[in-house]
């Protein structure tokens, strides 16, 4: 009776571990078209930039990473003196952190199938946990995630409390990404 009993449990070992391995992950970059927009009364504009490793598999996105990066000096909100103002050691310290950073801890879909990433956003040197929702289109050789969440700049030392410029900005993003 053990004898059986250990079988049957190796066997179950074994299809797990094999229907793991059967659903390889692919390596990505973030391709062109991408963008990520900030939006608010005032003021709004996007980051010229994003670059990144993404390995995915959509079917099966629990095993899914996402590192991005975006310099903040891409930044562009159509007014050349704010976009420097953006730079100062009040907003973004371009000098002493010159890259927004996001890596994902876990990737799920929820209940209702809408994919959640949920990762640490690294801007000016303070770390954030962020559930960030993606809606996927596309095929295993090109992927484009889209979604909005919103980021409390007040919460990571960007710029100080305003009645001009709201804490909360919302972010829009669109994210292709590509087979390296």
């Amino acid at each position: 009776m053990k004898k059986q009993y250990f079988t049957v449990i190796y066997g179950l070992i074994l299809v797990i571990s094999t229907s793991m391995v059967l659903i390889p992950l692919t390596d990505y970059r973030v391709a062109e078209g991408h963008s990520i927009a900030f939006q608010s009364a005032d003021p709004s504009g996007k980051f010229k930039t994003i670059t990144g490793n993404v390995k995915y598999s959509a079917d099966n996105p629990s095993a899914s990473s996402f590192y991005l990066s975006i310099p903040v000096n891409s930044i562009n909100t159509g007014n050349g003196m704010m976009n420097k103002k953006a730079m100062t050691k009040e907003w973004f310290d371009q000098t002493s952190f010159p890259k927004i950073e996001f890596q994902s801890t876990s990737v799920y879909k929820d209940a209702q199938g809408v994919l959640q990433i949920k990762g640490v956003m690294t801007l000016k040197g303070v770390k954030r946990t962020f559930v960030i929702p993606a809606s996927v289109t596309g095929n295993p050789s090109k992927y484009v995630f889209k979604g909005t969440f919103y980021v409390n700049r007040i919460e990571f030392g960007v710029g100080k409390k305003s009645a001009t410029v709201p804490d909360k900005m919302k972010i829009v993003y669109e994210l292709p990404i590509v087979k390296k």
